[in-house]
C-alpha cells in the first residue's frame, strides 16, 4: 500500500538530505574546518580569527568596518574576535584621529610574523582536498558566484 509519504515517490525524494545542495555545501564546510582546525592549532588561532588575520596580512591599518565588509561579520560580532587576537598580542585596536568612532585595527610584530608561520597553510588545504589547482580555483568561482546570487535574496 503506498501512502504520500512513500519516500520512494519523485515529490518526496526532493525532500532528501542527500538531495540538498545546502546539506553538501554544510557537510563539506565542516570537513573544511576540521582541517583548518588541525593546521590552525598550530598558530593556537580559530578559523574565525585566521580569517582576520589573513585581512590584516594583505593590508594593515584598516577599520574594523573594511573587516566586517570583507568577512561579511557586523562589528558585533567581530569586536569580540579582535578582543581575543589583542589580548593575544596579534593585533592592536585603537580610535582614528580623524574620526573618534571608528577603530583602526593593526599589527604588532607577533602578528607580523605569524604571516611566516601561516604561509603553508593554503597548500596543506589544497593537498587535503585531493583537487588540483584549477580545480579549486574554478570551485571557489562558482562558490562566489552563488553567494553573490544568494546575497540580495536575503
Amino acid at each position: 500500500m503506498s501512502t504520500n509519504n512513500d519516500s520512494a515517490s519523485p515529490a518526496n525524494a526532493l525532500l532528501h538530505l542527500d538531495q540538498q545542495m545546502c546539506f553538501a555545501l554544510y557537510s563539506a564546510n565542516l570537513a573544511l574546518h576540521k582541517v583548518y582546525r588541525k593546521l590552525l592549532s598550530k598558530l593556537d588561532l580559530t578559523y574565525p580569527q585566521y580569517l582576520v588575520m589573513l585581512v590584516l596580512w594583505q593590508r594593515d591599518d584598516v577599520t574594523v568596518s573594511e573587516i566586517g565588509e570583507k568577512l561579511f561579520l557586523d562589528s558585533a560580532t567581530l569586536t569580540p574576535l579582535l578582543k581575543r587576537l589583542e589580548a593575544a598580542g596579534l593585533l592592536m585596536r585603537h580610535r582614528a584621529k580623524t574620526d573618534e568612532r571608528q577603530v583602526i585595527i593593526t599589527l604588532t610584530d607577533t602578528g607580523k610574523l605569524l604571516r611566516e608561520q601561516a604561509k603553508g597553510i593554503p597548500e596543506a588545504i589544497l593537498c587535503a582536498t585531493d583537487c588540483d589547482i584549477t580545480e579549486m580555483v574554478t570551485l571557489k568561482q562558482q562558490l562566489e558566484s552563488l553567494r553573490e546570487n544568494l546575497k540580495d535574496k536575503s
